[in-house]
């Protein structure tokens, strides 16, 4: 049984918005409105708007949108009724128990259970005589037990089932492995580990939760070099990061961003404990926003082979919106006794030259725009005319594309130096440079304004509306109802008569809320509407609507979607051929976007 609809009423009246949007966002007030950099993707100015009157929110720049509920779902990567729990914990009520059981959230503790079961089942097979192997490897990669002990490192055995087997055997089915992703189905109906044979590093998030694993394979054996646990309810490994649960607790100014877990354990173990690696994956924008939760300065330390320079600079366009200082440690060019390159990571690195080698560094690492100039220093060929040109044409497109004038001024001239040209010669370059890109987005902009189908559709695809007319007057219908909820005794329509099933649905639902008396605020409909869903009905409300003449404006709205209906209905008619020639007009005008 869902929770009740009136106890959703009472704790989203107890939970105004603004208030739990401010314990993660920094808010500042501006016309009306709540401003602050939005937490779901990375920016350097606010587009993120909290709306007190209406108790939603709103990000210009992502399109995400909701209410209370939706932005606990969101931040908290919570189900609808967990985020009920969460707020109402937070404001001293009690969820009543409605008999049901929450299937999503009982599938979420068993497999957080399985996973814990299976780090110590991991830890403890590491100890005894089947981890020799294993721990062979640890002392080879010079890790010591304190510290194979604090990163809860252990050992898969080699057999095709003693991990299924034993965890059966405490009580886990053989589904709630699988949901784990701890065992693997076999064709014959049967199940198998997923990790065997393997050094196993358990990943653990900022809550101290086993959520998943990451391992490497022994020496000599075949298989996957790394390999990570899929992905479950809890293993999302585009928002995790190796050891953040350990740097959240760092006195250091900064954190580290390394390529690899091993990398991670030997920094910490050097006495750096601000190093984190994502697991496997690019970086992404997710991993920059919960970075910047924790920090005001990234140092990105990847390999110093060109696979690493690659993603670092990779790296640097996905953090260049990021709220963060960005800088680059760059491992020295290290050759073997032939005087050949060899690749070097942070762990061979520390190993080799020790903690105060990586800790100078460390602190002499260079700003992001330096190490963007001194990329393109180190293939540049400034002895030629063609190779100057080449380097300063692509620097002329680097330094154009920073924000800040002052950057400009400051490495322009580093950039017209190196090319052997005059800074004022550069900076009239980058200045048409820009223009020429400004005048790119205006002709654009101009393209998407001269389109009205593009313009008034959903950002989802799924949630394109198929009749613009009949979906505006349905969107201006849902806005004074939301202005003025006794208009919805009066709407003369019926859902089906919408042509956006999304603004049916939302009109339904409104209605049934009102008629038991109940609030018409959008944010109470997050356990009914998809994130995609929820977002598109804020930006729908946000729109300007007045209730001057309501009554007029409701029967304007109200007999445009009938007339669209009867259209519908009977495509043969006159109007509805008309309108069959403008929607394809309107769909040329969309594809030559």
């Amino acid at each position: 049984m869902p929770i009740p609809e009136q106890f959703i009423d009472e704790l989203v009246h107890r939970s105004e918005i603004s208030e739990v949007v401010g314990e993660y966002v920094h808010l500042t007030p501006k016309g009306g409105n709540l401003w602050g950099l939005c937490p779901f993707h990375t920016e350097k100015t606010p587009s993120f708007s909290v709306s007190r009157d209406k108790q939603i929110y709103h990000c210009f720049g992502c399109g995400k949108g909701g209410g209370v509920f939706s932005f606990v779902m969101e931040m908290e990567h919570l189900s609808f009724p967990d985020a009920v729990r969460h707020l109402a914990k937070r404001v001293g009520m009690e969820v009543p128990e409605t008999g049901g059981s929450d299937e999503g959230r009982k599938k979420y503790r068993r497999v957080l259970e399985a996973n814990r079961e299976a780090a110590r089942f991991y830890h403890d097979y590491l100890k005894g005589p089947g981890g020799e192997a294993v721990r062979d490897y640890i002392a080879q990669r010079q890790i010591t037990p304190k510290f194979a002990g604090r990163f809860g490192l252990g050992a898969a055995p080699g057999e095709w089932d003693t991990l299924t087997r034993t965890l059966t055997a405490r009580g886990f089915s053989k589904m709630e492995l699988l949901d784990a992703g701890l065992a693997v189905a076999g064709k014959n109906g049967g199940v198998y580990d997923k990790f065997r044979s393997r050094l196993m590093l358990p990943v653990i998030d900022v809550r101290g939760e086993v959520v998943g694993f990451t391992s490497r394979i022994l020496p000599g054996l075949e298989g996957a070099k790394y390999l990570n646990s899929p992905e479950t309810v809890c293993f999302k490994k585009n928002q995790l990061l190796y050891a953040l649960n350990f740097v959240k607790a760092t006195k250091r100014p900064n954190i580290v961003l390394v390529e690899g877990n091993i990398d991670v354990i030997t920094l910490h173990q050097a006495g750096f404990d601000n190093v984190v690696a994502t697991m496997g994956t690019a970086l992404t924008a997710d991993h920059a926003r919960i970075l910047s939760r924790y920090t005001k300065e990234l140092v990105l330390c990847y390999d110093n082979d060109e696979a690493g320079k690659k993603a670092t600079q990779r790296s640097l366009g996905i953090l260049k919106d990021a709220d963060l200082t960005v800088r680059v440690l760059q491992l020295p060019n290290a050759t073997d006794a032939e005087g050949k390159p060899l690749k070097q990571d942070p762990d061979d690195f520390v190993k080799k030259f020790g903690p105060a080698a990586f800790e100078r560094c460390l602190n002499g690492s260079a700003g992001q725009n330096d190490y963007r100039l001194d990329v393109l220093l180190q293939s540049a060929d400034l002895q030629s005319e063609d190779g100057r040109r080449a380097f300063l044409e692509a620097a002329v497109e680097t330094v154009g594309s920073l924000q800040s004038p002052i950057d400009r001024e400051i490495y322009g001239a580093k950039a017209a130096a190196a090319g052997g040209v005059s800074a004022n010669a550069f900076h009239q370059t980058v200045e048409q440079w820009r223009k020429g890109r400004v005048r790119i987005a205006q002709k654009k902009e101009q393209r998407q304004n001269l389109a009205p189908a593009m313009t008034h559709q959903p950002k989802s695809r799924e949630l394109r509306y198929t009749n613009i007319r009949s979906a505006r007057a349905e969107e201006g219908l849902l806005r004074l109802a939301s202005l003025d909820p006794a208009l919805l005794e009066r709407m003369a329509v019926e859902p089906e008569e919408f042509s956006a099933p999304v603004l049916g649905k939302v009109f339904s639902l409104l209605r049934q809320r009102h008629s038991k008396g109940l609030s018409v605020q959008i944010s109470t409909l997050a356990g009914e509407l998809t994130g995609d869903e929820m977002s598109h009905m804020v930006e729908v409300l946000s729109q300007p609507e007045s209730l001057a003449n309501a009554e007029w404006a409701m029967d304007d709205y109200i007999k445009t979607i009938k007339t669209e209906a009867r259209q519908r209905e009977n495509p043969n008619s006159g109007e509805a051929l008309l309108e069959l020639r403008r929607r394809q007009r309107e769909k040329t005008m969309e594809d030559g976007q």
